[in-house]
Formats: C-alpha cells, structure tokens, sequence
C-alpha cells in the first residue's frame, strides 16, 4: 500500500518551513528562466531526462497534505532479469546486440533482488528490492541512481523532498514534472497503475483534470519514486539497446547506462554515445546543471561545448554512480 506520504507526521512549523521553501524555489525557478530567455519552457531550459533537477508549483505540495492512500501494483513472486548488453568506459558501440540473451550477460538474483550498504537509507531497502524484483534492473544500481540524484542529510540520508531550484524536478529521483506524467501515462509502469487506481488517468489515457497537482506530488513518495526510477531505468535501457548500444553485464556498467539515460533522457542518452551531443544542446544542460558561470569557464578550458558537457557529465557519473557501495 501506498499510504499517506508522511508529511502528516511534520509538525505545524515545519510543514509551514517546507511550503515556504517550496514557494522561494518556484520563484527561483522563473528567475533562472527568465535569466536564460527561455520563455518558461522546459525543453528550452534542458528538462529532458528525469533528473535535470527541482521545483513544481506550490499546488502539488500541498496536495501531499490532502491525498488519500492508494493501493499500489503488486510485485511478481520472481524477478525478471533482462539482458544486459556491454558499455564499456562508455565507448561506442560496434555492432548491433544480439536478440538472443547471453547467459553471462543476465542479473544474477542475487544482484538483482538484494542490497546492502545503505547505512542510513535502510528505510529504503524494502523498496529497491520489491522495484527490483519487478523490473530486473539490480538493487545495487538503483540505489546509486538515487544516491546521485537526491539531496542528502548531514547523516548522507536520502531527502525525500529533495528539490532542485533550477527545473521542475523533485523527489528521490529528481523526477521533472514532464517525465513523471508521461511515466504515468505510460501502460505498464507503477506510476500507471497507481495513477488508474486513483482514476487519475482518463478514458484517452491522459492525466484526467485537476489530477495533475495531486500526481507531482506523489514524486515525495520514496516507494513511488523508487519504483517509477525502475520503470525509467528498464524503458530507457531497452532504448538504447534497440539503438545499438552495446551495455554490459556487470552491476556497474548497467548502472551507467541505466544513470545516463536518467539525467539525460533516453533520446539524449543515445546520442551522447553515439557520437556526442551537438555544441546548443550540450551548453544548454551543461549551463542547466552547472550555472552559466561555471559552465562559461569550462567551455573555454575545453575548447566547444560538447566537450565540456561530456567531461562534466563523465566525471559525475565516475565520482557518483558508484553501485558497488550498495551491493551485498
């Protein structure tokens, strides 16, 4: 079950903290676009991947406050293990995969259905591992999406309310509001069966009206947005596997690829590697993630923008997605 997110067990003074922290970040969000002459738009401010960073309107959470428990989908008893193919240091790929699946390259149960490490964030264990029974995609590398994407404690615990004033993303997982309504959306995810369950998803399969406010706020939810990085992750690894991108069996290699196609989007993802995101679009994310300033110095020490995205963005991926901490 998925009950109330627990908003409800914050006292008076910190539920008022969280709103008004919710409100400065969307105004910090219109400053930033404004800044960068974008009209307000996602897709001109870089808010393509799921984790591009936070700030939904001040709407969607204060319908945590109100929302009703829901019944979530159920697991499978077994885990699907799905084919994982090779990436290795993230280098092209050379041939398209085989549609036949290797018995080297398939998740051990093990991996897949098991996690360790998680010191302060064993809350959360339950929850990869049921997401990951689900999905196939290996405990290990689903906690280290989110240990890259969420905001951390001083005791380096996960932040469910974790935001980013820079996009609309938000939750464990940085979910912008985009991706997470078209996960939603999408027939066979968590987030589709939650969003039925709620009659949240009307006769055409859209987001029925007024249930928009109600579903980005779900993204506070840690059993929800574990689940939905699961779903994301499997979407956007079979993507690039249809795209020729060659991934690799181990635990590490998948959580590369699975992190990529997170931040980036599985569109950006296939591009990034194969063949390098263009010069507009790679200082786009670059000056999305890391501030015009930054992202100016590094255009001039790289030379064009593209390289300068993909040092960055490969330099985070070594320092952050990093799943052998999580492993048993």
């Amino acid at each position: 079950m998925i009950g109330r997110i627990d908003l409800e067990r914050l006292r008076p003074e910190q539920k008022a903290d969280l709103i008004y922290t919710q409100a400065r970040n969307d105004l910090s969000t219109r400053l930033w676009r404004a800044a960068l002459g974008d009209g307000g738009t996602p897709e001109a401010s870089g808010e393509t991947g799921a984790g591009t960073g936070a700030g939904t309107s001040l709407e969607s959470l204060l319908a945590v406050l109100t929302q009703q428990p829901a019944t979530a989908p159920r697991a499978p008893a077994a885990p699907i293990g799905p084919r994982m193919g090779r990436l290795e240091g993230l280098t092209l790929p050379t041939t398209e995969p085989s549609t036949a699946p290797a018995a080297a390259d398939e998740a051990t149960a093990e991996e897949v259905g098991r996690a360790g490490g998680l010191g302060p964030n064993a809350q959360h264990q339950g929850s990869l591992e049921r997401a990951a029974a689900r999905t196939g995609i290996p405990t290990a590398a689903l906690a280290a999406i989110v240990d890259a994407e969420a905001a951390k404690g001083r005791d380096g615990s996960w932040k469910l309310y974790s935001r980013n004033p820079r996009s609309s993303a938000a939750g464990l997982g940085q979910f912008l509001a985009g991706t997470w309504i078209g996960e939603a959306q999408r027939s066979g995810t968590w987030l589709n069966q939650v969003a039925k369950n709620r009659g949240w998803i009307s006769d055409s399969g859209k987001i029925a009206k007024g249930a928009q406010a109600e579903l980005l706020a779900l993204r506070y939810d840690g059993e929800t947005s574990i689940h939905a990085i699961a779903d994301y992750a499997k979407g956007n690894l079979d993507r690039l596997r249809r795209a020729g991108v060659d991934i690799g069996g181990g635990v590490g290699k998948v959580a590369q690829a699975a992190y990529l196609g997170h931040h980036l989007g599985a569109g950006d993802a296939v591009k990034f590697l194969k063949g390098g995101l263009d010069n507009g679009r790679a200082a786009t994310l670059l000056r999305a993630q890391v501030g015009a300033a930054s992202a100016n110095a590094r255009l001039a020490q790289a030379g064009n923008a593209t390289a300068a995205h993909r040092q960055w963005l490969l330099g985070f991926v070594e320092r952050h997605i990093r799943p052998e901490r999580f492993q048993v």
